[in-house]
């Protein structure tokens, strides 16, 4: 994608936010502007966990997420969070903060390591409605872009980190 010529054009607008500066209630002033003023279309926080810096109870992350989530749902806007895993194989049990009840779809991107290298798998980890495809994918991102591989059948654990290929454990 032509990234440059779009922002320099003015149709896509990236903003920087310093979490240490910036309380939830001033985030969630600047996006619903960029919506009425901006007329976007397209909301992409990027990610949750510096908004989460910027609360310091999680009861009120979720309720001010929420109220945000659900002004741009009415708006028709589409929303996309991101949500930076701890460490290279995390513990879901103890993620920062889950705020996936709140999401029509969630897509799970996690590392994983075979043949020596480490890779990236894709899946579809929830939608609201309708059935979606539950195969674990590799994702790879070179010069010719996103490429979604062959469902990695061979290979298990690759959610959880600890993993095993062709039935025994990968040494």
């Amino acid at each position: 994608m032509p990234l440059k010529r779009h922002l320099d054009s003015g149709r896509i607008t990236v903003r920087t936010v310093n979490p240490a500066e910036l309380t939830a209630g001033e985030f969630s002033h600047i996006v619903r502007e960029a919506v009425t003023a901006g007329e976007a279309r397209v909301v992409v926080i990027d990610s949750l966990n510096g908004f989460l810096d910027s609360v310091p109870d999680e009861q009120f992350l979720t309720l001010h997420l929420r109220e945000l989530l659900t002004y741009l749902d009415g708006r028709g806007v589409a929303t996309l969070t991101v949500v930076t895993q701890h460490g290279l194989v995390p513990d879901v049990s103890h993620a920062a903060v889950d705020v996936s009840y709140l999401a029509d779809a969630v897509v799970l991107l996690r590392y994983f390591e075979t043949e020596g290298r480490v890779r990236q798998a894709i899946s579809v980890f929830k939608k609201r409605s309708g059935r979606h495809e539950r195969t674990i994918r590799e994702l790879i991102m070179s010069d010719r872009g996103l490429e979604v591989g062959p469902p990695l059948a061979e290979i298990a654990g690759v959610l959880t980190g600890a993993t095993f290929q062709g039935g025994a454990r990968a040494p």
